[in-house]
């Protein structure tokens, strides 16, 4: 074929207007436009009602999830302001709604600190509304303006009159955008809520879905105190949270921490209320003033006995619970994710208001003092057993160095960015999916049975799991102290387990592993769940997959023929037949057929052949993967501890109040 070269000038440089630039590329603005994308437009607006919070100017915020599928979100701050803007000539209301890259954040007279630091929130949510209205509730007037796909309807117009302050912002996300759905979860709305009430004690949010009559209010008096003890609510703290607050150079500084009884570090850090889970100056400034101070007074009191114990970072953070939030005039973020602080000058602020106050305190409370280098000096014991537990580990070839497990079936192309591990659960479904898989880039690490519960173990005894140590060496990057992620052998790790309750089981049990000492792999990007099929549905030789009881309904529709009263589902026969697809059906479902078409669930991976293994979950090209993100640190470290911790009551109280949320349930 002839090499046709294309012309490429001016006139090809697309300038997009406007708000089209959000619509065309939304996930540059909210992550994606998956239900994570969908919930982050609730977080835009109300992080605008937090920055007035931080102003001073507003105490409530009130967000309703309404029946048509849109949301509400009020507060009683000063109201967006309304006046003619100079450079734009129209009300500055319509600026903020539909300019990107408009707002008060850039004069630190309207804000000292703020969240919203881009100017996007408001407009990037109006972009992405089938509809969008606002009221602004100001000098005595309501304002109002609605907006279309971003487009203002008319002009700014006064509609009453009020006594009040604040604004209302309307919308209900665009189906043309958020093509899986534009349904609100309370749930997930309610971790952030929850957050956000710990870490501005000023507010009070009321969260009201109004499709299933619930109502929420979030107001901690005790700011991030309350936020600890929540955090620590299954746990027993070895001491009351210790506070610490002081203020240098404009940049308040809040810290509260305290010792428990578990063995895992739970660290949240905050910058104008944007959780930075990679941490960033302000954390650094923490630990650094940590151990040191918890070193000196240690040796100053003469409480480690031995020579031969050294006491590291680590140690003086196991079993830690603690929050550090910071407000920043001027933060300067690593990345436009804003999830790690660059500010330099943050980790001295934070390291000599930590340094002083502790001292001060572990002078003032000695006992406590005393306890917590004790709980130290245990793990110190302890991380010097899991080292002797890697070195044995080493010597018998387990870890660092060729030889890999038995049951691993590698994959024969070597660079990391091209391969994927699964990670399976039982021999009967590593056996299908060894089978089924892409040999070149495709590598089966089957798991027997459930591994160790890691949030209740420490590391040398979680050494001794054959399924975990298997984990570790076949993914290469080795533990703790040693981890190093450049020497990842896989650019995917995919757990795949059933879809059942020993699979969701294994899943958490996976997942908790990976959380208290791979996180870095997490926040990278490197772990991701397998999303195999629920159901199959055959008519004739069609055969469709459905991953969910909605698509399974989908695809009835689709192939249903004839009049309504004949295509009600029934039951069939447990007996289905004779040949071999019957009796492979008999075999992996509880049957039910409809008029021409018989449903088939699958009861596990084991049940799958190969080949509808690798074309329903494996295939690159037609499976779907969940990739595990960090984006709420706290609630994965709070479900985490509720699933799997020690505490009975907290899990009784999820699975009552998750129970009717449950199908498909297999006893």
């Amino acid at each position: 074929m002839a090499n046709v070269q294309q012309e490429y000038g001016a006139e090809d440089i697309q300038v997009l207007k406007g708000l089209e630039a959000v619509r065309r590329r939304p996930a540059m603005y909210i992550g994606d436009v998956s239900s994570r994308g969908l919930h982050h437009l609730v977080y835009e607006i109300v992080d605008n009602s937090i920055d007035e919070v931080l102003a001073g100017y507003a105490s409530e915020i009130n967000i309703i999830l309404k029946e048509d599928g849109s949301i509400e979100v009020t507060d009683n701050g000063r109201g967006i302001p309304t006046g003619i803007h100079a450079g734009e000539g129209v009300s500055a209301l319509q600026v903020v709604m539909t300019v990107l890259h408009a707002g008060g954040k850039f004069d630190k007279g309207a804000y000292k600190v703020s969240g919203g630091l881009h100017g996007v929130g408001a407009s990037v949510v109006n972009a992405l509304a089938e509809w969008c209205e606002v009221e602004v509730h100001q000098d005595g007037k309501i304002f109002y303006q609605k907006y279309e796909r971003g487009e203002p309807l008319e002009d700014v117009k006064v509609i009453g009159k009020t006594k009040k302050t604040g604004t209302v912002v309307r919308w209900k996300p665009d189906a043309e955008i958020f093509k899986q759905s534009i349904a609100m979860r309370m749930d997930v709305l309610r971790e952030r809520m929850m957050e956000l009430s710990f870490l501005n004690p000023a507010v009070t949010i009321t969260l009201t879905d109004e499709r299933t009559k619930e109502e929420e209010t979030f107001h901690a008096k005790g700011g991030i105190r309350d936020f600890v003890k929540h955090i620590d609510r299954t746990r027993i703290s070895l001491h009351k949270p210790v506070f610490i607050e002081g203020e240098r150079d404009a940049t308040p500084v809040e810290i509260c921490f305290e010792y428990n009884d578990g063995f895992n570090e739970n660290l949240f850090s905050y910058v104008n209320n944007i959780n930075t889970h990679e941490g960033g100056s302000h954390v650094a400034g923490f630990k650094a003033a940590l151990t040191r101070t918890m070193n000196n007074y240690a040796t100053k009191n003469n409480l480690v006995k031995s020579d031969k114990i050294t006491l590291t970072g680590d140690d003086f953070r196991e079993g830690l619970t603690v929050i550090i939030s910071v407000k920043v005039p001027e933060p300067q973020f690593e990345g436009q994710t804003k999830t790690k602080l660059g500010n330099s000058e943050v980790k001295g602020i934070v390291e000599s208001i930590m340094n002083e106050q502790l001292s001060q305190f572990l002078e003032e409370n000695p006992p406590i003092g005393k306890r917590i280098i004790e709980k130290v000096l245990r793990a110190a014991e302890a991380r010097e057993a899991a080292r002797k537990a890697r070195d044995i580990v080493r010597r018998k070839n387990a870890l660092e160095n060729s030889a890999l497990p038995g049951k691993l079936a590698d994959c024969s192309i070597n660079d990391p960015e091209h391969c994927e591990i699964y990670l399976v659960e039982g021999d009967s479904a590593g056996g299908s999916a060894k089978q089924g898989r892409d040999r070149r880039f495709q590598a089966i690490l089957p798991l027997k049975g459930k591994i160790l519960n890691v949030q209740k173990a420490r590391l040398h005894k979680m050494l001794e799991n054959e399924e975990i140590r298997n984990i570790f060496t076949a993914l290469g990057v080795g533990i703790g102290e040693q981890q190093d992620l450049t020497k990842l052998r896989y650019g995917k790790v995919i757990l795949m387990a059933d879809a059942d309750v020993d699979g969701a089981h294994i899943r958490t049990l996976i997942l908790t592993l990976f959380y208290n000492h791979m996180k870095d792999l997490i926040e990278a990007g490197h772990i991701y769940i397998a999303q195999p099929p629920l159901y199959k549905v055959k008519k004739g030789k069609q055969e469709h997959y459905a991953y969910n009881d909605e698509e399974r309904d989908e695809i009835l529709k689709r192939l249903r023929t004839g009049k309504k009263e004949e295509d009600e589902v029934v039951e069939i026969a447990e007996e289905v037949g004779t040949n071999g697809e019957a009796a492979t059906t008999s075999q992996m479902m509880d049957g039910v057929a409809t008029k021409g078409a018989v449903i088939s669930r699958f009861k596990g991976l084991g049940e799958m052949n190969p080949e509808q293994l690798w074309s329903t979950t494996m295939n690159p090209e037609t499976r779907t993967l969940l990739q595990v993100r960090i984006e709420d640190a706290y609630a994965a470290a709070n479900m985490f501890e509720t699933l799997m911790g020690d505490a009975v009551e907290p899990r009784r109280e999820f699975i009552e109040k998750n129970a009717t949320y449950v199908r498909n349930l297999d006893v």
